[in-house]
């Protein structure tokens, strides 16, 4: 059976398109010529179409006693060959080979977002020993041993900082963007990547309780419980096939013409029950796309359908994931332009984000302005310090001031009381004992933001912030939006285990997000939604469907759209249960013979589609 199972799958999409196409031509031959020649073509669409029915029917039979469409299917099949109906038998299996090559066209694409984040594990280690540094595979570091990070190299495993300053890139764990500052006591993970201080650590974690290697295992196991849906053909299946033989059974019995039996069987056939499914996927699929979504799991939108809230990642999502200077606080008589010349000058030469983003807003507001530092010099996980027109001046966050000295005048700590409160990010400026001003940042909302969340809310979903941001930033962040519900400071396993419980609780879950970091909770979420535009390519690989323009605006659209497809769905089904059974009453009293059933019925078929064939331009007016 394992074999036969492979041979039917060999070929995939292109061989059953060809198999399609060579016996819709048969069948046509059979109407126009089929009297005329020794055989008649349609055994063509039956041999190349309804054999392979007829096989998977036999090998769900046997090997799991699985009812599925197939076996009414089948029957028909052989019915309609015995009394010499091959048209009808070869124009039912035409039609079912077609549902099921449209079902598989909406199946989802193979993904590589496993192996990709296999690559981010670090392959190497620089171990101290007593003769100074040994270059080592990572998987051979153990816990207690002293390691040296350059700047510029990924940390190998979990630890602490033992010795030197950094800035620490972890966007790979949380998702922000901004590097952290990590001094000697501070925890560093696995993944990440050091900027700009080589530092000495010791190895907590390592091998598979390292980070990144939870995170590996948390996207190859986070869809396990993700619901698939089953086709409502197949469910009922049983049902159908008990009716269709029973009815086909009596009415033979009854009335002694065999001919009724067989066309009770035909008109049965749920080819519309088929067809009413994947045709509306695929039709939705079509719209979602003009609208900008990549659609990569084909049944995404029947599962979005039934979400009951969407949870938004922060940056990069429902913000642009860019830091901008948002106020400046000119101190001891200085005045604003002062402030962003002494400024601009240190910060044009650094490479960090918070400097770069001062540089090119100075720029911005004041294009006059030129790089006139001297001697800039980088104060890993502090600041900078430089002359700029011939004046010392030091740039960096409230511990280099400690470390300077420097008093923060009353007006100052109430402006940086307010800003970090609002999640910014402060620099402080200050000459010889002087504070001069304090200039803070933060990544800016896009401007579409609230407008979608005020939609998905007026579509009927929760929305909620689910962020690895700290709480004050993601507090206000939500303020703005009118979220109700934050969950901040998460790493990739928080995100997931609030989703896998919300969704235990029985309100399945729309994720959509932007970074690594949220490529389990995309997996795990019933429906995982990336930015396309601003993702990682590991988050689009782990994601339902991408948002390739980024236009949050769309969602709402997206989300009404699916509830529309599977409204339109169950109008499909009962339309085609009610047409079956109104032929199955011809067929009863010998009005129907199995002909005219299989075109009636494949009325049915041309019917489901074309009302499907709607989703394609629909939008709420």
């Amino acid at each position: 059976m394992k074999k036969l199972e492979e041979l039917l799958e060999w070929g995939g999409v292109k061989k059953d398109l060809t198999l399609l196409v060579l016996s819709g031509l048969a069948l046509l031959a059979s109407i126009l010529w089929g009297e005329q020649l020794p055989v008649d073509p349609a055994w063509v669409a039956i041999i190349l179409c309804g054999l392979p029915i007829i096989l998977e029917a036999v090998i769900g039979l046997v090997t799991a006693f699985d009812i599925k469409a197939d076996v009414l299917v089948s029957i028909a099949l052989v019915a309609s060959v015995i009394i010499g109906e091959d048209f009808a038998a070869g124009e039912v299996a035409f039609i079912m080979q077609l549902g099921a090559l449209l079902e598989d066209l909406t199946v989802a694409k193979a993904r590589a977002g496993i192996e990709k984040l296999v690559k981010l594990t670090p392959r190497t280690a620089r171990r101290i020993t007593g003769d100074g540094e040994v270059v080592v595979p990572a998987e051979e570091v153990l816990v207690g041993q002293l390691l040296r990070v350059l700047p510029g190299e990924t940390i190998p495993v979990d630890g602490v900082v033992k010795e030197g300053r950094t800035s620490v890139d972890q966007s790979v764990m949380t998702g922000e963007s901004l590097p952290v500052d990590k001094a000697p006591g501070d925890p560093v993970s696995s993944g990440t990547v050091n900027q700009y201080g080589a530092f000495t650590m010791e190895a907590t974690k390592v091998g598979e309780d390292s980070s990144i290697q939870r995170m590996v295992r948390l996207v190859q196991s986070a869809d396990a419980g993700k619901a698939k849906i089953v086709g409502l053909a197949d469910r009922w299946a049983t049902w159908i096939v008990v009716i269709a033989l029973s009815a086909a059974a009596i009415t033979g019995f009854v009335t002694g013409e065999l001919i009724r039996a067989v066309t009770i069987l035909v008109v049965f056939c749920p080819c519309a029950l088929v067809l009413a499914t994947p045709t509306a996927i695929m039709a939705a699929i079509g719209n979602a796309t003009r609208h900008g979504f990549l659609v990569r799991e084909g049944d995404a939108l029947e599962r979005l359908a039934g979400v009951t809230c969407v949870a938004f990642d922060k940056t990069g999502t429902l913000t642009m994931g860019k830091l901008r200077v948002t106020a400046v606080l000119p101190l001891n008589g200085q005045t604003e332009e002062a402030v962003w010349a002494a400024a601009v000058g240190l910060e044009s030469w650094s490479e960090h984000p918070l400097g770069k983003a001062v540089a090119t807003d100075g720029r911005v507001r004041y294009p006059h302005l030129a790089p006139a530092g001297q001697g800039v010099e980088v104060l890993p996980g502090l600041g900078l310090r430089g002359t700029v027109d011939g004046r010392p001046l030091w740039a960096g966050n409230c511990t280099l001031m400690e470390q300077l000295a420097v008093p923060l005048p009353p007006e100052g700590e109430a402006f940086a009381a307010q800003r970090l409160g609002e999640g910014c990010t402060l620099i402080y400026l200050a000459g010889e004992g002087t504070m001069l001003g304090v200039l803070a940042l933060a990544d800016t909302l896009r401007p579409d933001a609230a407008d979608t969340i005020r939609a998905v809310r007026a579509a009927g979903v929760q929305p909620v912030l689910l962020t690895g941001d700290h709480h004050s930033a993601a507090a206000h962040i939500a303020g703005l939006l009118g979220i109700g519900e934050v969950k901040a400071d998460c790493l990739p396993e928080d995100k997931l285990n609030w989703i896998a419980r919300t969704q235990e609780q029985g309100w399945p879950v729309c994720m959509i997000g932007d970074g690594i970091n949220d490529a389990p909770a995309l997996k795990k979420a019933m429906v995982g939604i990336a930015m396309g535009g601003v993702g990682s390519d590991i988050a689009v690989d782990a994601a339902d469907m991408a948002l390739v323009g980024d236009d949050l605006r769309q969602l709402p659209h997206l989300l009404r759209l699916s509830r529309r497809m599977l409204f339109t769905i169950k109008c499909n089904l009962t339309f085609s249960m009610a047409l079956n059974f109104a032929a199955i009453a011809l067929a009863i009293t010998g009005v129907l013979n199995p002909v005219v059933g299989a075109l009636v019925h494949n009325a049915g078929s041309v019917a489901v589609i074309l009302n499907s064939a709607l989703l394609l331009r629909w939008r709420k007016k």
